[in-house]
Formats: structure tokens, C-alpha cells, sequence
């Protein structure tokens, strides 16, 4: 029987202990037992909490995505213009915590998975919706409606796909932001800023 109040302890550390399983073995092919011992809990302890792999996985996925929507919401509000706000939203897409090897991996993982994967793949368009719409917001102050909702789409595109490409050659956060921002800055640049 778990000790009681210590259920949250071992959930965060059983999904930080997935995240780094992940990162250390390059994909989903982690076992309970693997990430159990990594977290200093018992396999059955795990499946107690999560229930399976699948549901410690989306947890984890969970929790980045938790993380990134934090720092999106952070950048939001310290935005004081439209354009401002546009470029923090993207500045938190690449943040080094994004960038960390265990969260590539995680990341790349989870866009893999969500292929064969309801669940996974629900958390996956919840976050595109969720991109989309904040770009969204603050592009209607910039442009025309009627060119929003592609503008907002392509970004988000540029954002996923730039990350993804920086990842997977160890670039550098910087390169990637300054991408986004330009392609940003074309398309709202004939409306003025």
C-alpha cells in the first residue's frame, strides 16, 4: 500500500524518470521496470499510479507540453504589443529546456507515436490548436482576418518544423528564433507592426 501524500512525489518523479528514460534510449522502447528503477519506486508502484506504459508515456508527454504552455503564457503576458507577443510565444518554443536531449528525444518520440496512438494523437492536436490559437489572437491585430487563419497555421508549421530540424542537428536556439521572427516579420510587414 503507497505511504499516503506521497502519491504526487512519486508521480513527478516517475514522469521525469520517463522523460530521461526516453532521452537515454532514443525512443519509446523504455520498459515500467526501466523508468521504475530510474525513479527509485517499484514496477508494480508505477502501474499503480499510471495504470501502463501508454499512460506513464502520455503523462510525460503531458507534462512537457504543460511546461511549454507555461512558458508561452509567460511570454503572452509580458508581451505589451501584438508583435511582442507574437515573439515571445516563439521564444518559448525554443527555450534550452526544449533543447535538452531527454525532451528532443520525448518530443520526437511522442510525434512518432501519436501516428498509431488515439490518445497521443488527441494531446498532439490539442497542442496545434492550442499554438494556433494564441498565434492566432495576436496576428488578427496585425493583418487581415481573412489571411489569419493561414498565416497562424504556417507559423506554427515553421515553428514545429524548424524545431524539429535544429534538434536533430544540434543547432542552436538563436538560429531558430531568428528563422521564425523573420518569416513572422514578412508576413505582417506590408500591414505594419
Amino acid at each position: 500500500m503507497p505511504k499516503v501524500g506521497m502519491e504526487p512525489i512519486r508521480r513527478k518523479a516517475l514522469i521525469g524518470a520517463a522523460i530521461a528514460e526516453i532521452g537515454a534510449c532514443g525512443s519509446l522502447e523504455v520498459t515500467v521496470g526501466k523508468i521504475a528503477r530510474r525513479a527509485g519506486v517499484s514496477s508494480a508502484l508505477a502501474h499503480h499510479y499510471f495504470g501502463g506504459k501508454d499512460d506513464l508515456l502520455l503523462a510525460a508527454m503531458r507534462h512537457l507540453l504543460v511546461q511549454l504552455w507555461q512558458q508561452g503564457c509567460a511570454g503572452l503576458r509580458e508581451g505589451e504589443t501584438p508583435r511582442q507577443r507574437l515573439s515571445n510565444l516563439v521564444q518559448a518554443s525554443f527555450t534550452d529546456a526544449q533543447f535538452a536531449p531527454e525532451t528532443i528525444s520525448a518530443w520526437l518520440s511522442f510525434y512518432v507515436r501519436a501516428q498509431s496512438s488515439p490518445q497521443a494523437a488527441r494531446l498532439l492536436n490539442i497542442y496545434v490548436r492550442r499554438l494556433q490559437s494564441n498565434l492566432m489572437f495576436d496576428l488578427r491585430q496585425l493583418m487581415p482576418v481573412a489571411d489569419v487563419h493561414g498565416a497562424a497555421r504556417d507559423i506554427a508549421a515553421l515553428i514545429d518544423g524548424i524545431y524539429l530540424r535544429q534538434a536533430l542537428h544540434a543547432g542552436e536556439a538563436r538560429e531558430a528564433v531568428h528563422s521564425v521572427e523573420s518569416f513572422i516579420d514578412r508576413l505582417v510587414g506590408p500591414y505594419g507592426s
